[in-house]
């Protein structure tokens, strides 16, 4: 059973590769999916949390505005699709190094901050994302205190 779910999440991985022409552009579609997992923990997805994710697109990834809004729409739908996180999660893990999973989790932390309230779903799927993602213990306390002080 789990070689049939490894070889599931393999085809979705190869084909939006394959649609999209470029492999750098499904790990933005990773990250995107995984801060609006967040930004949805609380069932609420407020303005200032699209915000949040639209600005960290627009910055980390050198897109237009509009090229945010549109990975966001494609994100949101890879989102609801998706059996669960660890496809996201698993590709970031895969191909980011440790400076840049620092600061994805900067940016989940300044997103589940940025509407001023701390959920404890918020809370435990940082946590959850920062071993998903293979961060070194104290990683995530560390990437807290730089979003916070921002």
């Amino acid at each position: 059973m789990f070689d049939s779910i490894k070889s599931f999440f393999s085809r979705k991985v190869e084909s939006v590769e394959e649609a999209d022409g470029d492999p750098q552009r499904h790990v933005q579609l990773a990250a995107c999916a995984m801060l609006l997992e967040l930004a949805h923990a609380d069932d609420e997805f407020s303005p200032e949390e699209r915000r949040h994710i639209e600005d960290a697109m627009v910055r980390h990834f050198d897109l237009t505005a509009d090229q945010a809004r549109e990975l966001i729409a494609l994100a949101e739908q890879e989102r609801e699709d998706a059996v669960d996180l660890f496809q996201f999660a698993n590709l970031i893990a895969d191909q980011y190094d440790e400076g840049q999973k620092m600061v994805l989790a900067e940016v989940m932390w300044g997103l589940v901050h940025s509407d001023g309230h701390l959920s404890g779903h918020e809370d435990y799927l940082m946590h959850k994302f920062s071993h998903l993602l293979g961060l070194r213990p104290g990683y995530l306390a560390e990437a807290k205190k730089r979003a916070l002080e921002r």
